[in-house]
């Protein structure tokens, strides 16, 4: 590896994620390059290397890592696969991004951490919502003072249902949607307080809509208490209709702001007829609709590439790592165990002897 010009990026994972991925570097052409692609399903690799101009497809990571000029790796496989791949990819001396959750369990978490570090490469937690661009502005705000003292920091993500199978599935997923978007609001209450301890997790979810396809919660409420007395509040579901929903609220003594991430970057449409894509979870485009216009941009994928990218090069230091993501693991067990218990958790929180965070709630119904 040159050290030197763009970084040369592998991505494990060829759908939704992996396809993110793709076209967030392509959108960044001055700091990265995807090289290589994996995925062991027949011909999806081929199809997205196609799209987005990648020379090399494999079908076996594994053996995609044993290219030496590769850099970094971006993991965007089904959660249960994070911590083996994070293993490997360490293992072959190339820096680590994954995708959220960091994995199921907190000792899975511990490996990733240690052998990243006695590997000597970096454990990137791939959390977009810290590089959101009007989430980003709210803390800008934030910390120069504009609200005083925030007391109160919200954050909600609603849909009604992820794109593929294995979110569904409990055994791969690790939970329902507290895994699957909770993770995003814990991350985003805590970055945006300034990383202070969290104190107690208490939780609700429920299964409203899914039951057929999922034994996860398909609807969660969490809240968190940090030591610095705040509170942060957030709201996720997969049994929305009508499409993407996420916003954050901020409410300080001094002030309050509000960021919608689709509606100010949206143009309000109506079509007799609807066409070809809006946004992201959209489930028509006939009537009243919101198509989003430069939407990786507005969700900050490609600045968090370019950011992973400028800390291989040592130009940044990360802002999600590995740490991060062990830190939002711990707070979706203890969530899982309050809502079983229909009381507060207490942190910090062990659950040992359980292989995935959602157990907890599911040992009670």
């Amino acid at each position: 590896m040159s050290g030197k010009g763009k970084v040369k990026v592998g991505i494990i994972g060829s759908q939704f994620e992996g396809e993110i991925h793709a076209a967030s570097f392509q959108m960044i052409p001055d700091e990265a390059e995807v090289v290589a692609v994996a995925s062991p399903t027949p011909g999806h690799a081929q199809k997205l290397a196609v799209r987005f101009g990648i020379a090399r497809v494999f079908t076996d990571y594994k053996k995609m890592l044993a290219e030496k000029d590769i850099e970094m790796v971006t993991i965007a496989a089904p959660n249960y696969l994070h911590a083996q791949m994070t293993v490997d990819i360490a293992g072959a001396g190339k820096h680590v991004v994954c995708e959220k959750p960091l994995c199921m369990t907190l000792e899975e978490a511990d490996v990733m951490i240690e052998t990243c570090r006695s590997k000597g490469v970096l454990l990137m937690y791939a959390e977009e919502l810290f590089f959101t661009p009007k989430y980003v502005k709210a803390k800008e705000m934030a910390d120069q003072g504009a609200f005083g003292r925030v007391y109160l920091v919200k954050q909600m993500e609603k849909h009604f249902g992820p794109h593929a199978p294995w979110f569904w599935d409990v055994e791969r997923s690790g939970g329902g949607v507290f895994m699957d978007m909770g993770c995003h609001g814990i991350a985003f209450c805590y970055w945006f307080l300034g990383r202070p301890k969290i104190k107690t997790v208490y939780c609700q979810m429920a299964t409203h809509v899914h039951g057929d396809k999922t034994k996860g919660e398909d609807d969660s409420l969490c809240i968190l208490e940090f030591d610095n007395s705040a509170v942060g509040l957030i709201e996720n579901s997969w049994a929305r209709r009508g499409g993407m929903e996420d916003r954050i609220e901020v409410y300080g003594e001094g002030g309050v702001t509000y960021a919608d991430l689709h509606m100010g970057n949206a143009l309000p449409t109506y079509s007799e007829y609807g066409y070809g894509y809006a946004v992201e979870k959209a489930p028509t485009t006939k009537g009243w609709t919101y198509p989003v216009f430069e939407e990786l941009w507005n969700y900050g994928f490609p600045q968090e590439m370019r950011h992973f990218a400028r800390c291989v090069r040592g130009k940044e230091e990360p802002q999600a790592t590995g740490e991060d993501g062990r830190v939002i693991q711990e707070v979706l067990f203890a969530g899982y165990q309050s809502a079983a218990t229909g009381s507060k958790t207490q942190l910090p929180f062990q659950a040992d002897g359980f292989k995935r965070p959602i157990d907890l709630w599911l040992k009670g119904r």
